[in-house]
């Protein structure tokens, strides 16, 4: 009798368990969202990592731009801060061998953020204010800007690109 009913507690323990293992999933959650305040760093190792940080700012609009948010831009704040290497994707003369990022960042420029360059950094590029898009405001030193924009609240996002050395295919 006392096996027995040891049995059967550790049957209903047991099976108990497996079956709260097999409800147990993890499910969607809508965040409530609010109007966006970000200032993003941008500084970085290598002119083609633009196209990847600039999926950073995708990142962002689109899922507040989608539904359930349905969030117009102008209701998003974002500052792009320009002072690496990327610096000479947002100079008019690399045009042609920056064209998507160009395209890229005139099109959320359109969408109200605003793309700011280092003077410091143009300095050492010898780049003039005039070398840039019209997009773009230069402005007196990134490290300064950012510290701007943080005492007004915004949220600084910095990207951190890496090298993609494996598919998803292979590592999923």
């Amino acid at each position: 009798m006392k096996t027995r009913l040891l049995l059967s507690l550790l049957l209903l323990c047991f099976g108990s368990h497996a079956s709260l293992a097999e409800e147990q999933v993890s499910h969607e959650m809508q965040t409530p969202y609010s109007e966006q305040q970000v200032v993003f760093d941008f500084y970085l190792d290598n002119p083609e990592k633009i196209n990847s940080a600039l999926y950073w700012i995708r990142s962002l609009m689109n899922p507040l731009m989608d539904s359930p948010y349905d969030m117009a831009p102008e209701f998003m704040d974002i500052k792009v801060v320009i002072h690496g290497m990327e610096i000479v994707t947002v100079a008019r003369k690399n045009y042609d061998k920056y064209r998507d990022a160009v395209e890229r960042m005139r099109y959320y420029s359109s969408l109200g953020v605003e793309f700011k360059v280092c003077g410091l950094a143009a300095k050492d590029y010898d780049y003039d204010t005039d070398a840039f898009y019209e997009f773009i405001d230069v402005v007196p030193s990134a490290i300064t800007e950012l510290a701007h924009w943080q005492m007004q609240g915004y949220a600084l996002i910095t990207p951190t690109v890496m090298e993609k050395t494996l598919s998803i295919d292979e590592i999923r």
